[in-house]
């Protein structure tokens, strides 16, 4: 029997750099109230947020992808043509298919990289983390671009009250390369698709603008609304804050780290009442600098992670070396937790 060579990658891997993109155009929570009933204080109680990004025509998500993968390329010390591979995560690329990643891949300049698109909603940057790792480890990219990115404004229903504030647009992203001690931690992920009713896109893409009716303008087209995102508030807040709290613990136990030896906390931000709660929950000493980037910036899904690591490090609030727990959790409902070294 033929013997199949063994894989030579890197022996562990790192984050190398870090970048970041918001749309030009800040979204006060006044814009928000015009067409919900609500207050600024409610918004801000509830969540935490006063302002979020709203992208416009011509930040799409390729064109906010490829500005955050220049500055991640950049921070790496690396030029585009070394990459080897590019992970895109994101819900709100409309187009099936080709992969949004074939397209950012060829816009940066990378040749020819393995390129491909995941789906894993506001936990896909750590899912997008966790095969990069693995590619550099087991020798199929020496370099591989990570991007989370969305656009979560055209999937936004302006008149649903309980998440017409949540949502922002923006990308993030991080070139994950060959290290020569651990600076990846071991992931902690999984699902719950027995909860993935409580965060959800209304209508599929298959049922949307059947017949005529597609042919009309959005505002004549009486109940068939464009589909959004819609959830399960006080649901998912449950289970964020107490989940997911637990799994943040697991992914600490797994890298041999403690509370007290962390000096970063980027958890998905998602509201920053999850955020604190989370903070409660884990017990984490004061000098532990969290992120709370939600406040300006939204809810970014596949983004939020990157951006808020991106903020931290360009603010001098979190330094290179750092050691960083980094959470994702969302629809699904998925999540993924892991210890990193921050580039």
């Amino acid at each position: 029997m033929a013997k199949i060579k063994p894989s030579k990658g890197a022996p562990y891997a790192r984050i190398m750099g870090v970048g970041g993109y918001r749309p030009t155009r800040v979204v006060p929570n006044e814009v928000i109230l015009e067409r919900i009933d609500s207050s600024d204080e409610w918004i801000r109680s509830r969540s935490g947020i006063v302002t979020r990004h709203w992208a416009s025509d011509e930040e799409t998500v390729t064109a906010m992808s490829v500005e955050a993968a220049g500055k991640a390329i950049a921070d790496a010390g690396l030029a585009p043509e070394q990459i080897g591979g590019v992970i895109v995560s994101t819900v709100s690329h409309f187009r099936q298919t080709p992969a949004v990643a074939t397209e950012i891949a060829d816009k940066i300049g990378a040749g020819k990289p393995a390129a491909f698109d995941i789906s894993a909603g506001c936990a896909g940057f750590g899912y997008g983390l966790t095969l990069a790792k693995g590619m550099v480890v087991e020798g199929s990219a020496e370099y591989v671009l990570v991007i989370g990115v969305e656009r979560l404004s055209d999937l936004t229903d302006l008149e649903d009250r309980a998440t017409a504030f949540l949502f922002g647009d923006g990308a993030g992203a991080v070139v994950v390369g060959p290290a020569k001690e651990p600076a990846i931690g071991p992931t902690v992920w999984g699902s719950e698709g027995d909860k993935s009713e409580t965060i959800k896109q209304t209508v599929p893409w298959n049922e949307y603008g059947i017949g005529d009716v597609a042919k009309l303008p959005l505002d004549q087209r009486g109940d068939l609304k464009f589909p959004a995102i819609t959830q399960e508030g006080q649901a998912v807040f449950r289970w964020a804050v107490f989940e997911m709290a637990k799994v943040a613990q697991q992914a600490l136990d797994a890298a041999g780290i403690t509370a007290d030896e962390l000096d970063v906390f980027i958890p998905h931000q998602a509201n920053m009442r999850i955020i604190d709660s989370m903070v409660k929950t884990l017990k984490l000493p004061e000098h532990v600098t969290v992120a709370r980037d939600v406040e300006t910036t939204g809810n970014t899904s596949a983004a939020s992670i990157p951006l808020a690591m991106e903020r931290l490090l360009a603010t001098g609030k979190a330094e290179s070396g750092d050691t960083a727990l980094v959470i994702g959790f969302g629809a699904g409902l998925v999540y993924a937790a892991t210890v990193v070294t921050l580039p």
